[in-house]
């Protein structure tokens, strides 16, 4: 009977720490989508044309050359301009990948940028540290 109780509590202690982890990763794309959402807003409140064509930069750490060039490859192909460089500091992620695309600054499509590039970046062991965009001011009123 005492068994029964020790694989009934190894059970549940797993059954927690998969809750926990869904949990962070819930809580961890939330915030994600939340700050593309803010960035846009405050380009937005800063005089920002959102229907108007935005150069849009991304940034990315790498673990090495190779990874780099392949991410290089698969964005170019997408028609963004990339650029590397080492960062001799840098621990794991020892280069880094600037890509840049002139895109339209909706949440939905920055959003979904954000996690493919995300997810994009783990495949090659590395991370997705987000983007920026410069203000594109409204034209005249029509």
């Amino acid at each position: 009977m005492p068994w029964l109780l020790i694989v009934l509590a190894i059970v549940a202690a797993a059954v927690l720490v998969r809750i926990y982890l869904k949990l962070r990763d819930i809580r961890a794309a939330t915030s994600r989508e939340d700050w593309d959402a803010k960035q846009i807003a405050l380009l937005r409140s800063r005089g920002s044309d959102p229907f108007q064509p935005h150069d849009v930069d991304f940034f990315f750490g790498l673990p090495s050359e190779g990874a780099c060039e392949s991410m290089r490859r698969q964005l170019e192909g997408e028609g963004f301009s990339v650029d590397v460089k080492p960062v001799p500091e840098g621990v794991d992620q020892v280069m880094s990948l600037h890509a840049r695309k002139a895109l339209r600054l909706s949440v939905p499509d920055m959003q979904e940028l954000s996690r493919r590039f995300g997810e994009l970046a783990r495949t090659h062991g590395g991370r997705y540290d987000g983007w920026t965009a410069g203000i594109v001011p409204r034209g005249p009123e029509r």
